[in-house]
């Protein structure tokens, strides 16, 4: 993670000065592979929360199997009652007719022989029954554990993130209505912040509002160092024509990204590993570009936080 925001802060000097086209290439090939692996966590939250739902499926498979067995169970106990008082009547005939006859008496002796035999491959079979009922109990419970850990896993994130996002909103509250919005969605905070709230036309430099209003996020974000944080920069579709150390709206999308990056490290207490900083130039309007009103909304910063899914990941490949 180190590793990336190093290189995005190198492609962000570099940026300034006068580069190769082959740097510059290798820099928009560095960035585009960061926004694959962005997207790539975003998939595989959601496959989480998909393989969670397939455990809750798994573990009424195994009660409806484990009811099954346990009908079979009833089922065999009965057919031995049966057998055991079939064999009762069957040595009160023996005893009756042990009186009359040795021949009967030797007829019906293969008759019980018959009939214990029959029994010890019963209670065999009910011995063996009672025994697989009991592991998959044992494993009906271990697996029941684990899908109840993880999803009070979940459920610790979803109530982590929307405690965030209401430490968040009363953090930067005097701000709201000036630009600044804040909303949980998909297991995600959301804080987009208007260019008129953080720079002046054309410009990276965050003015004053602007960086008491980071500030103030960064104090949040420092208490909660178990979110990884992805700022993006945007733009409208108006082509950009300042000053010749940047090429474009790509490039000063992600300049500002990078400005707002800078101002959240000079708080100490923020972990560097967990910022991200990303350009997405004109290419995610949330509104038309053919207002002025929409042209305001699109030119904005991004704050995205989302949970660290690592205790997740390893207990799903427990389960």
């Amino acid at each position: 993670m180190i590793q990336r925001i190093t290189l995005l802060a190198i492609a962000g000097v570099l940026a300034t000065s006068c580069v190769s086209s082959k740097v510059h290439k290798e820099l928009e090939s560095k960035y585009a592979r960061l926004k694959r692996e962005n997207r790539k966590l975003r998939d595989e939250y959601k496959d989480l929360k998909k393989t969670s739902d397939a455990c809750e499926l798994g573990v009424q498979q195994l009660n409806d199997a484990f009811n099954t067995l346990r009908a079979e169970k009833k089922e065999l106990q009965s057919q031995y009652d049966a057998t055991v008082k079939n064999y009762e009547n069957l040595k009160s005939s023996y005893d009756a007719l042990e009186k009359n006859s040795s021949a009967a008496i030797a007829s019906n002796s293969q008759k019980n022989r018959e009939l214990l035999a029959e029994l010890e491959v019963k209670e065999k079979a009910l011995f063996e029954e009672r025994s697989r009922l009991d592991q998959l109990q044992k494993d009906l419970s271990a697996r029941s554990a684990r899908v109840d850990e993880l999803e009070s896993l979940i459920a610790a994130k979803d109530a982590k993130m929307q405690s965030l996002k209401t430490a968040i909103s009363k953090a930067l509250r005097n701000f709201e209505g000036k630009g600044l919005t804040v909303e949980e969605r998909n297991g995600k905070v959301y804080i987009s912040m208007e260019n008129k709230l953080l720079f002046s036309s054309g410009s990276w430099a965050v003015g004053t509002q602007g960086k008491q209003a980071v500030q103030q996020l960064g104090t949040v974000l420092a208490e909660n160092n178990d979110i990884a944080v992805l700022i993006e920069g945007h733009t409208d579709n108006v082509p950009y024509t300042g000053n010749g150390q940047l090429k474009g709206n790509w490039d000063l999308s992600t300049k500002r990204a990078t400005a707002i990056v800078h101002l959240l490290l000079e708080n100490k207490n923020i972990d560097a590993q967990n910022l991200t900083a990303a350009g997405r130039g004109e290419y995610l309007p949330i509104a038309t570009n053919e207002t002025a009103t929409g042209k305001a909304k699109n030119r904005r910063i991004e704050v995205i936080l989302t949970p660290k899914l690592d205790q997740i990941s390893k207990l799903l490949n427990e389960i």
